[in-house]
């Protein structure tokens, strides 16, 4: 049985590795986020990649930054499937450039970016070179210079949930970063005096939903510690009683976020971050991968991808572009991929 998943691994490699490559001249729009596009016939992790990468690199040519629910997702998905390609290669030496020209040349748009920036590098060398990357280390080190006393770092708050919705959640994605740089970063000076910040900002400040207290979940089964374990305990009880009977998730139980025009949130209703997350943190968590939910949640995914190879994932805070529908893919390939 062993050596038929191997095979068939190599077999979805190849397959990646073969279609033509994706670049910056010749990538397309890959398509709006609909609620209504078909579900594909049968699951395919090639158009799920493909749709990464193209979504990827569209957003790096049309809009020329980074942003957390396209390409910041890219560079923690790509390498869990593949990382040896051209297109993984020019997002993340897109993502270099930021830190080693731009911060120096203009300075960083915003603190979150840092944050943002250090946190997709350290877990892009984790999966890939498992070495911490000498611009890795200075965007972590450019990281720490913002962190505000009270250990926090001021974050966008534009009312878009889960992401840019309250200080929290950068500082959970500081915590992963911690967690999961290479080469015992945790365990520098700046590590562990920034940790420290880190957990005293959650002591004044608990994360306000499931969503951020799962993230802290994910930074803990990297080493970061800032749960203790009857909090680890919870959280995967929380998460695994919201599952729905269809093996599914919906993003919007993970959180109290209000919609723009106050009508009440879809909750009922499964959908690819929703199910990817929850997947994804409680394989991190330590839940076996042939455990009931996960395998429910994994029949889920896999009998619920769109033709483009995408999730379609409602926004919680308005029915317009449904950029979420892009993490929401990133995180369905994670979970996948954690579970093969």
């Amino acid at each position: 049985m062993r050596c038929f998943l191997l095979a068939c691994c190599t077999l979805a490699c190849r397959t990646i590795l073969a279609a033509e490559p994706v670049t910056l001249e010749t990538v397309v729009d890959p398509g709006a986020n609909l609620a209504d596009e078909p579900v594909a016939e049968t699951y395919s992790e090639e158009t799920a990649i493909r749709f990464l990468d193209s979504a990827a690199l569209h957003w790096q040519k049309q809009r020329e930054c980074f942003t957390c629910h396209t390409n910041y997702a890219y560079l923690y998905a790509r390498p869990l499937v593949s990382s040896d390609c051209d297109e993984h290669k020019t997002v993340r030496a897109f993502a270099e450039q930021l830190v080693s020209q731009r911060w120096s040349d203009k300075g960083p748009r915003w603190d979150a970016e840092v944050v943002a920036t250090a946190a997709a590098l350290a877990f892009n060398d984790a999966h890939t070179t498992n070495t911490l990357h000498p611009v890795t280390r200075e965007a972590l080190d450019k990281m720490w210079s913002l962190q505000r006393e009270d250990g926090g770092w001021t974050w966008i708050d534009c009312d878009w949930p889960p992401m840019e919705d309250d200080d929290g959640y950068g500082v959970c994605l500081a915590a992963l970063a911690v967690g999961v740089a290479p080469d015992d970063y945790r365990e520098s000076e700046a590590a562990r005096k920034g940790l420290d910040g880190i957990r005293r900002f959650f002591a004044a400040n608990p994360p306000p939903t499931l969503h951020h207290r799962a993230m802290l979940l994910w930074a803990d089964s990297y080493g970061a510690d800032v749960l203790t374990d009857d909090e680890v305990q919870q959280v995967v009880a929380e998460i695994r009683l919201l599952q729905h009977a269809d093996g599914g998730w919906s993003l919007a139980q993970f959180g109290n976020w209000e919609r723009e025009d106050g009508s009440p949130q879809d909750l009922e209703t499964s959908n690819g971050y929703g199910t990817g997350f929850a997947v994804y943190i409680l394989r991190k968590s330590g839940v076996p991968a042939d455990d009931p939910s996960i395998q429910q949640g994994v029949t889920w995914l896999k009998g619920n991808q769109r033709t483009s190879g995408r999730w379609f994932t409602r926004s919680v805070y308005k029915d317009s572009k449904h950029y979420i529908s892009h993490i929401g893919t990133a995180f369905a390939v994670m979970a996948i991929a954690e579970c093969e």
